[in-house]
């Protein structure tokens, strides 16, 4: 939990940082593979290549989705919708994240789901206004990186279950960024402009966001989410929710409502404990 919760707090920053800065004047695709190229040449030193196959390509895979296809989502998203938009939009992860994690072991825990959609409920809590007249675009567009990061983490953290004499996941985490690469590269050599970032601040922000956000924080998010259990997991996803609104309200001013806020986040809490105090225990006896 640790870990889920140190990138929490890392991450909230990228929802306003994208948002303000870069959407609309930094082309999206040259965007998603800077930050994927820098995360990617950060674990370069500390690669192990001699892996089994079915490993490196399953973590190959999981970059793919959880990194690769998910940014190409996330970003347009940010030409659609204000940053509180696409925060609400999130909203739906955690009800990904235990299903699908559910659907690979072949076995449906209610306990799991009832944990997600409180969460669920919290974060709507929080933000369920405000919405523009491209908000039904954009909700299918940030549905599309929610399945994508569900996916990703979900598969990451039974695939190292299916290993369980993998190398140090540090040693491994390079293959993660190798498939996100060949989903990128590809998209923006077809997609992208030539709508390079033009000052320092730009480009600080992608520096921050390709080693920080995206090469520290991706390898923490999977390696806590190997430590706790689905339910755990999906709740930390929606803890983004307050965490980005708070960020955003405090630095940049934005608009949001201080009761909605403080409930929605009561709620999300009382999830978390929800999960902790009886679902989780009450799993693991029944293993």
């Amino acid at each position: 939990m640790p870990y889920l919760v140190a990138v929490t707090l890392l991450w909230a920053f990228s929802f306003s940082l994208i948002g303000v800065y870069l959407a609309g004047a930094v082309d999206s695709y040259f965007s998603v593979f800077s930050r994927i190229l820098m995360a990617a040449l950060l674990f370069m030193p500390f690669m192990s290549w001699r892996q089994p196959p079915r490993l490196a390509l399953g973590l190959m895979g999981c970059g793919a989705l959880q990194l690769g296809l998910m940014y190409l989502f996330y970003y347009q998203s940010f030409l659609l919708l204000t940053v509180p938009e696409v925060l609400i939009f999130t909203v739906l992860t955690p009800v990904y994240v235990t299903l699908i994690y559910d659907l690979l072991h072949r076995r449906f825990n209610p306990g799991y789901l009832l944990t997600a959609a409180l969460a669920v409920v919290g974060a709507l809590v929080i933000r369920f206004d405000g919405l523009t007249q491209d908000y039904l675009l954009g909700f299918v567009v940030v549905q599309g990186a929610n399945l994508c990061f569900a996916l990703g983490q979900v598969g990451y953290k039974v695939l190292m279950e299916r290993h369980p004499h993998h190398s140090p996941q540090h040693r491994l985490f390079g293959y993660f960024y190798l498939g996100a690469l060949a989903v990128v590269i590809p998209a923006w050599l077809m997609l992208g402009t030539d709508q390079y970032p033009t000052s320092s601040l730009q480009w600080g922000i992608l520096l921050w966001l390709g080693l920080g956000a995206s090469g520290l924080g991706y390898f923490l998010w999977n390696k806590g989410a190997t430590l706790v259990n689905a339910g755990a997991l999906a709740i930390m996803n929606n803890a983004l929710v307050p965490a980005g609104l708070l960020v955003n309200l405090i630095i940049w001013n934005r608009d949001a409502d201080i009761l909605r806020l403080g409930l929605g986040g009561l709620i999300l809490l009382a999830s978390l404990w929800l999960n902790e105090a009886w679902i989780k225990p009450a799993a693991t006896e029944h293993d």
